[in-house]
């Protein structure tokens, strides 16, 4: 029989065989990623003029998992059936994989059986915005790659210390005085303490003001929508405030801190943050997350909840007026006390409630969502919430922990222009990872999936950024899709050159596999 695989044109003779994921993939094989659950290959090849996927034929059925499809290619035509319009996509997506342009107008499609659907429902991909900055164009090829690889969350995060990036209508002075930096800390230079020291490592070059409209991020939610991904929009509070704060010093607890009126200048945590005790900092973080659940019509939000230090609630009579009025306690009780509220808030709305592991601490309702990134008590000090903890306590869990997923960390390669935050997660290393490693059986059905967190204080362009997510991003999304029955490293890197090189003609800044 004659077979053409994607990495290039070539006969073949082999008998069909099925092949499963936890059979290794010969190296003959349509170099696909995430790898196909289940894949038969069959003799000869569909030639068809443009492209491929237009010349597919469509059916549905209800049995099909959802996002799950079925794909079959055959000499004289192609079918596609799934039981809703993800799967089709996700159907769609693979033949692109598959298709091998003829040198002239159309393309060759190896004849197969495919049948695919997700181990996990969610798949993500992070971006920080507050840091540095990219912008629509960069989202936009962020969000085709993800689709192309099965991804469907796009964590935005838009709000931090460092750089406020919506525009809110009615709060002109977040983007006046919270999207700009008169410096930030100088390549390569590590600045996290504000101390005469550190002050000495910033560039003093203007950053900024960068932000999105409310058009720009309408475009970005319906741009993603049509390759069937989720935007989960990330709205800090009640610490990371510190831009928000130098627009509206008056929600501090200590309002004169705020004088410069511009974000922290350094990376690291900050001190002030969100006045508790006072009800018109909470109306305006209210108003805000109002505002965003209009703008974003997906089910999630993410109000981030992580490295909040409490010492300043510590001596604000505010707040421990609130403490008292509440039943709260001690200082301790404020931030599970603003935690419930605004997961009543937005499930008011229609909306869950997502965020980093601390804000899990105390009494929070079970409908809200955590996202697992510490393995040890780090950050603010704050007790550590597992996410086999969280999964056992009855909430759903997205898990992220930064020796797997962090892509800000180092990836070990042989030569690195690229300056990282620390670590090490190499490529093998985010292969490894097993979502529900360590979470009782019971508990397994909450862990959602999990995600690649790109964090950005080490990261200043596109390039950079492109080369910190890829091919890590691959396998990861080879995890998420496949789970326990993905069918190994060795199988995945030889994949995983195909699609680098895939990559580097379509203009993406990918690393090297090691």
């Amino acid at each position: 029989m004659k077979i053409v695989h994607c990495s290039r044109l070539a006969t073949v003779a082999m008998t069909t065989a099925v092949l499963s994921c936890a059979a290794a993939f010969a190296a003959d094989v349509p170099q696909i990623i995430p790898a196909p659950r289940k894949m038969a290959l069959g003799e000869g090849e569909f030639v068809c003029k443009g492209y491929a996927a237009a010349q597919a034929k469509f059916e549905s059925d209800a049995a099909i998992p959802k996002e799950g499809y079925r794909l079959s290619v055959a000499k004289d035509g192609i079918k596609v059936v799934s039981s809703d319009d993800a799967g089709r996509f996700y159907a769609l997506e693979t033949l692109k994989q598959l298709a091998v342009k003829d040198g002239k107008d159309g393309a060759k499609v190896p004849c197969v059986e495919i049948e695919d659907s997700p181990r996990y429902s969610w798949r993500g991909f992070h971006l920080d915005e507050c840091r540095h900055f990219f912008g629509k164009e960069t989202v936009k090829s962020i969000l085709d790659l993800m689709a192309r690889y099965k991804l469907n969350r796009f964590h935005w995060h838009l709000t931090e210390d460092q750089g406020w990036r919506v525009d809110v209508p009615g709060y002109p002075d977040l983007v006046k005085y919270g999207a700009v930096r008169s410096a930030s800390p100088r390549h390569g230079e590590k600045a996290y303490t504000g101390t005469k020291e550190d002050a000495a490592k910033l560039n003093g070059v203007k950053y900024g003001p960068y932000y999105y409209t409310e058009a720009d991020l309408r475009e970005i939610v319906a741009y993603a929508a049509e390759r069937h991904i989720q935007v989960v929009p990330e709205i800090e509070l009640p610490g990371h405030v510190y831009a928000a704060l130098a627009a509206y010093p008056q929600f501090a607890c200590r309002p004169e801190n705020l004088a410069a009126r511009e974000p922290r200048l350094v990376w690291g945590i900050e001190k002030d943050v969100l006045c508790l005790g006072n009800d018109e900092a909470i109306k305006f973080m209210e108003n805000v997350v109002d505002w965003v659940c209009k703008v974003f019509p997906g089910d999630v939000v993410h109000i981030g909840g992580d490295e909040c230090p409490q010492v300043r609630w510590q001596s604000c009579p505010k707040c421990q007026e609130r403490i008292k009025k509440e039943g709260l306690g001690d200082h301790h009780g404020l931030q599970p006390w603003i935690t419930r509220h605004f997961v009543k808030f937005l499930a008011d709305r229609g909306k869950r409630t997502l965020g980093w592991d601390e804000y899990l601490l105390g009494d929070i309702p079970k409908s809200a969502m955590g996202m697992s990134w510490r393995e040890s008590r780090s950050g603010a000090g704050h007790e550590l919430v597992s996410g086999a903890a969280a999964a056992t306590r009855g909430h759903d869990v997205v898990m992220t922990p930064c020796s797997y997923c962090y892509l800000d960390y180092g990836q070990g390669l042989k030569e690195d222009p690229f300056f990282y935050i620390g670590g090490k997660v190499t490529l093998e290393r985010c292969y490894s990872f097993d979502p529900c490693a360590g979470v009782p059986d019971n508990a397994k059905a909450h862990i959602l999936g999990g995600q690649g967190n790109n964090w950005t204080e080490y990261t200043w362009n596109e390039y950079d950024l492109e080369w910190k997510a890829w091919p890590r991003m691959l396998a990861l999304s080879e995890v998420f899709w496949l789970g326990e029955a993905k069918p190994g490293f060795a199988d995945f890197k030889k994949r995983a050159a195909a699609q680098r090189s895939w990559l580097v003609r379509h203009g993406v800044n990918c690393a090297p596999l090691e």
